[in-house]
């Protein structure tokens, strides 16, 4: 049995994208053009307020961007859901993803994928890269047609914090001995439960905490030909 995990956040950190890559590639590959014009059309009309949200409020964020799902059959969305970690994940995957999550699984922690992402997408990063586990946001689904609705616990911001905290009393880990991993100041609850917490490609402010608190700030972007992810301050 494991005592301790290493909790990664996705996008940003493990992967070159956010939530609206896979979102564009669903909306634009409906079944006709003319339901693919619609749907893309919808969502320009609440980018305003998605763009609010996003600055305010992460589970709102998420909330109204997989409101574009609606409608879409749930046979789909899976079929779609390959087809975007083929063409939009695994290309934007970090030189060092792999070694990284190698790293920790070697150092017998458990590696698991936190992520306000759709599961359907993430499974196939999980299965790519050896993670143990996921915890992801699963569309809800009626008759096998999405509602627009996600369903609960929206994985997103301070949330994210509580659902470790869970997943590690599920598993009997020791948080004190936990690792997290993070590129974004929003994670930074995520971070702050953890005995190890980490920094990956951090933005600005994430970054400026870190350096205050002697977080190790990793680059896996573009490590040096045959080293390991570099680490700008010793753990």
């Amino acid at each position: 049995m494991y005592r301790s995990a290493a909790y990664f956040d996705v996008d940003g950190t493990l992967v070159g994208t956010n939530l609206i890559h896979p979102t564009v590639l669903h909306l634009v590959n409906q079944e006709s053009l003319s339901a693919s014009v619609s749907r893309v059309g919808r969502a320009l009309m609440s980018a305003p307020a998605m763009a609010m949200a996003e600055l305010r409020d992460r589970r709102l964020f998420n909330e109204l961007l997989f409101s574009n799902y609606r409608g879409m059959s749930e046979d789909r969305v899976v079929l779609l859901a390959e087809e975007c970690w083929d063409r939009v994940v695994k290309p934007r995957m970090f030189v060092g993803t792999r070694d990284l999550v190698q790293k920790c699984k070697d150092a017998g922690q458990r590696v698991v994928l936190i992520t306000g992402s759709l599961h359907c997408i993430i499974r196939h990063l999980a299965a790519d890269i050896g993670a143990d586990g996921i915890i992801a946001n699963r569309l809800e689904y009626k008759d096998g047609i999405a509602t627009g609705k996600l369903l609960r616990p929206v994985v997103a911001g301070p949330e994210k914090a509580g659902l470790i905290v869970a997943d590690a009393r599920e598993h009997g880990h020791d948080l004190a001995a936990c690792a997290g991993y993070s590129d974004s100041y929003s994670d930074v609850p995520m971070l702050s439960v953890v005995g190890h917490p980490a920094c990956i490609n951090p933005d600005n402010k994430l970054r400026r905490l870190a350096m205050a608190y002697s977080w190790p700030i990793l680059d896996i972007r573009t490590p040096p030909r045959g080293s390991q992810p570099r680490s700008s301050r010793k753990a």
